[in-house]
């Protein structure tokens, strides 16, 4: 199996996990479990933004976030235009989202971009370092496996906390 064909299968399976998520109401998106800020909504929005902002860094390319017109249909203001990196609980209650389907949809248009960004590299390229700013220079191909584990994790995080409220 090729590296590129092997990423591809890992890439989707945070949207294939997102898409398994029970229809959860406006409230429910935007409910907060146990007093953590992070909702749902936040989770989802979240695991699309940083692969997005990170990939379009190493890519150089233009945000799936503006370049698709996500921006404006999530229309949450400058807090959208961030990461969620840091937030504090008052910036994170500020990421309120009407549709489920809207997140999942970004999710998929940056994870979709993650595989086509892949899809063009030659085996070699992916053993290249893009970031030296850690102790062990981060490769390319560490790069694009972080992006996918990180969405991974906070997706199967939202299934969780989804879990709770529809119990």
């Amino acid at each position: 199996m090729k590296v590129r064909d092997l990423y591809r299968d890992f890439a989707l399976r945070p949207v294939e996990a997102a898409g398994y998520l029970p229809a959860l109401t406006h409230q429910q998106l935007n409910t907060s479990l146990m007093g953590h800020p992070n909702t749902i909504a936040w989770l989802l929005w979240h695991a699309g933004r940083e692969v997005d902002m990170q990939l379009a860094e190493l890519t150089g390319a233009e945000e799936v976030w503006r370049a698709e017109g996500f921006r404006e249909r999530f229309d949450l203001g400058p807090i959208g235009d961030t990461m969620g990196y840091g937030h504090t609980p008052a910036e994170a209650a500020l990421i309120v989202v009407n549709s489920q389907q809207l997140l999942v949809e970004y999710l998929t248009a940056a994870l979709n971009a993650c595989v086509a960004y892949a899809d063009q590299l030659e085996e070699g390229e992916w053993d290249e370092i893009v970031d030296r700013s850690w102790e062990v220079p981060v490769t390319r191909g560490v790069r694009l496996v972080s992006l996918v584990d990180d969405a991974a994790q906070h997706v199967g995080q939202a299934a969780y906390v989804a879990g709770a409220l529809t119990a």
